[in-house]
């Protein structure tokens, strides 16, 4: 039987991005969580270090958490707490943190890691790309080191915190301008085919009839995220980004992939963070990333609500 892969995951929990690790944490048999690095984002950094904590006592779990930037490289800082509502995991009777941060810098953490096993780290972002952005400029021979960057991030096609740009790559993008254009093997999940991976109603409550407190708070903070989908994009529920970007590492299969180059938009005005996908090679540049361009809701949501009946 083959290990499974070590990954560190680097987000700002937000509700998502806690579905998202409850799913990592329950699959031990494909993934070895080494950490939970912590980023600004869906809330400010003191809020997303909290939750990763809160993340771990509902997995059952017990890795290291290190807090990481609490700021974009240049720009000032967005949160989408009217999407993730002030605390970031807007459900009742969550456990309380069982261990605090680390005291070293999440930046620091993931070079020395990627040093320390070079070739075999996968790094599944799902927030802005600060930290990595930073490991990349402090190591530059990380990019050549770590086995793949996943990233929730970006789209082929239009935004959702602007009508041009997604919200982890417009929170900071410049450090995803850094990261694509290091030479780092990457798999990108954008709003294209996370758009399409909905927690609708009936998803939300065959979660809650798992009937263990995991099934229960996704299932809590999935009503609260599903009012807010359902009045600005016309949706059933809300859209599962974060969940679809761990379970592509767990199951490829789930999303078709194309080759292509992708840039992100730096300057200032109405296209500020766009992800600019060369869909049909248009520009002869190289391709630099694997970006999906569909994916098979229903196969995803059977893996989510398997693996999420396994925890506590």
């Amino acid at each position: 039987m083959a290990s499974s892969l070590p990954v560190i995951l680097d987000g700002d929990p937000g509700l998502d991005d806690a579905v998202a690790w409850l799913l990592a944490f329950a699959s031990p048999d494909e993934l070895d969580v080494l950490a939970l690095t912590t980023v600004h984002g869906n809330v400010g950094l003191d809020l997303t270090t909290h939750n990763a904590g809160v993340t771990l006592a509902l997995a059952g779990a017990d890795v290291p958490v290190y807090a990481g930037a609490d700021r974009p490289l240049v720009r000032p800082a967005l949160t989408a707490a009217q999407v993730h509502g002030e605390s970031g995991l807007p459900a009742r009777h969550l456990p309380r943190p069982r261990r605090g941060p680390e005291a070293e810098h999440a930046v620091n953490f993931i070079v020395k890691v990627v040093r320390e096993r070079p070739g075999e780290l996968t790094l599944v972002a799902t927030g802005p790309l600060t930290n990595l952005a930073l490991a990349f400029r402090l190591a530059p021979d990380l990019p050549g080191l770590v086995r793949e960057v996943v990233w929730m991030g970006g789209s082929t096609q239009q935004g959702n915190r602007t009508p041009a740009a997604e919200f982890n790559a417009l929170a900071d993008p410049h450090a995803a301008k850094i990261v694509l254009e290091s030479g780092a093997r990457l798999r990108i999940f954008g709003l294209n085919v996370t758009m399409r991976a909905v927690a609708t109603p009936e998803r939300v409550e065959r979660l809650r009839s798992l009937g263990n407190r995991a099934g229960v708070v996704s299932a809590e903070l999935l009503t609260f995220y599903a009012g807010v989908y359902r009045e600005r994009y016309g949706l059933p529920g809300g859209a599962l980004h974060d969940p679809l970007a761990v379970a592509a590492v767990l199951r490829p299969d789930l999303c078709r992939m194309q080759p292509m180059n992708v840039q992100v938009e730096t300057q200032e005005g109405l296209n500020c963070g766009r992800t600019v996908c060369d869909l049909y090679g248009v520009t002869g540049q190289p391709a630099n990333a694997q970006v999906a361009v569909s994916v098979d809701d229903v196969a995803f949501f059977e893996l989510l609500a398997e693996r999420l009946a396994r925890l506590p």
